[in-house]
């Protein structure tokens, strides 16, 4: 543990935090392999996500911090991550509704709120209950399935700076570069809630959709322990095609093989290691550069690889 991180953790210790050690990272995540956190914090308000800032901004040096909401589209070497893990407790994961505004707290999981929102008889956010994350990772990955992606419906990010010492303030989703599950937050800054303009709907017909929705991934895509797609989609065809026309479905590499339901999912099996996960998918994007001449880019978030 280097120098600056262990008297971080003192201050932190000082001012009544609790912070843990080699703190669960990978497992956390839902491929549910890799190493651990030198250190980690989960925080219980905006208060202390607001104190939090103010040790960080007395760092000698910058120091490397991961905030971490579901880890659905995470990989963590097996090495671990050297810096300080941030995580939202159960506090911020809430719902408020005016007309067809709401609002959502960063910490509440997507397909809980997809399901709630339907019941409120809302339309627009049906696709959310596809995807196993947060609503904080969701914004800062401009999340998406079935068509959708959340910059349709997203009318502003609530969001603190760590490296500043400054409050939390709405930026209006216009202002965060919103992309394809990519946006303009950093790592040091934390998004605390979501705001939505939603449409009038049914809410039968929304449950239905919702429905829908989950039936068709079970029917099309596997469980088990992965992060959803590995690989952007190029413009011209899908990943998943490419991957399989050359000959990679089902292939395996030590702990880690090629979905034989949807080639662009990479899975690891119970105990193994992220590493082989990885290298795996070094392996399917030399495969299809070297076969088609097209190359494949990540849409995971790689933590802890040089």
């Amino acid at each position: 543990m280097s120098h600056n991180l262990q008297a971080t953790i003192d201050r932190l210790r000082a001012v009544g935090f609790f912070v843990m050690e080699d703190a669960p990272f990978g497992a956390r995540t839902t491929y549910r392999v890799g190493g651990v956190a030198a250190a980690g914090v989960e925080l219980a308000s905006v208060e202390e996500l607001e104190r939090l800032g103010s040790v960080l901004a007395d760092c000698e040096e910058t120091l490397s911090m991961f905030v971490l909401g579901r880890g659905s589209n995470v990989l963590v070497s097996d090495r671990g991550f050297s810096g300080l893990l941030i995580s939202l407790g159960a506090g911020f994961s809430w719902l408020s509704q005016d007309g067809n505004r709401v609002e959502l707290g960063a910490a509440s999981p997507l397909p809980v709120m997809a399901r709630r929102i339907a019941k409120l008889g809302l339309t627009g956010f049906s696709w959310a209950v596809g995807v196993p994350g947060s609503v904080g990772g969701a914004v800062r990955m401009n999340a998406g399935g079935h068509g959708h992606v959340l910059a349709e419906t997203l009318e502003a990010a609530l969001v603190i700076d760590l490296a500043s010492e400054g409050s939390p303030s709405w930026r209006e989703a216009k202002t965060l570069q919103l992309d394809y599950r990519s946006s303009s937050i950093q790592a040091n800054q934390v998004v605390l809630a979501a705001r939505l303009e939603l449409g009038p709907g049914d809410p039968e017909v929304e449950l239905m959709k919702v429905n829908e929705i989950v039936a068709w991934r079970r029917a099309h895509q596997p469980g088990g322990q992965n992060a959803g797609s590995v690989f952007v989609n190029p413009v011209s065809v899908p990943a998943a095609r490419l991957i399989e026309e050359c000959g990679l479905k089902g292939v395996r590499y030590r702990s880690a093989s090629v979905s034989d339901k949807h080639a662009n999912f990479i899975q690891a099996d119970p105990g193994g290691s992220a590493d082989d996960v990885y290298a795996l998918m070094q392996t399917v994007r030399e495969r299809v550069e070297h076969q088609t001449g097209m190359e494949l880019t990540s849409e995971v978030r790689l933590v802890g690889f040089s």
